[in-house]
């Protein structure tokens, strides 16, 4: 017995490439393929750059915040920060603590070697940023 093909088309769209929805998620993951292979050298990908970016301009007036602050920030999922926040925090360039007044949060502060590995990767993400948008039509 052999396997009919579902009728075309199922979609609206002549072809994936005309999806909006295909194409932002196809140049997001060959941006973010990009900017990973511009952060291998300092050990970072884009998803750690982005939890200690935002952990460093959030806490660049010396306050705490709390994992649920980059949460917040980010829009992202409150597990994949606490991993990404549990990585940096192992590596040194975070400090992950439980709060004193609500031992559920977890309050971050980035350490001087986070400041100094931010310090070299903005500029490649910055550069990197750049060059891709460029090609993308955008100044």
């Amino acid at each position: 017995m052999t396997a009919t093909a579902p009728p075309w088309p199922l979609s609206s769209f002549p072809g994936p490439q005309d999806s909006p929805g295909f194409t932002l998620w196809r140049d997001f993951t060959r941006w973010q393929r990009s900017l990973n292979a511009a952060l291998k050298p300092l050990d970072l990908t884009q998803p750690r750059f982005a939890v200690l970016a935002v952990c460093g301009w959030l806490t660049r007036d010396g306050r705490d915040i709390t994992q649920q602050d980059v949460v917040d920030f980010l829009g992202m999922d409150r597990m994949h920060i606490s991993q990404i926040a549990s990585r940096l925090d192992r590596d040194g360039l975070i400090l992950r603590r439980a709060s004193r007044t609500d031992l559920r949060a977890k309050v971050l502060r980035i350490t001087p070697a986070g400041h100094d590995t931010l310090a070299r990767a903005m500029p490649l993400v910055e550069t990197h940023d750049r060059a891709f948008f460029h090609r993308k039509g955008t100044p």
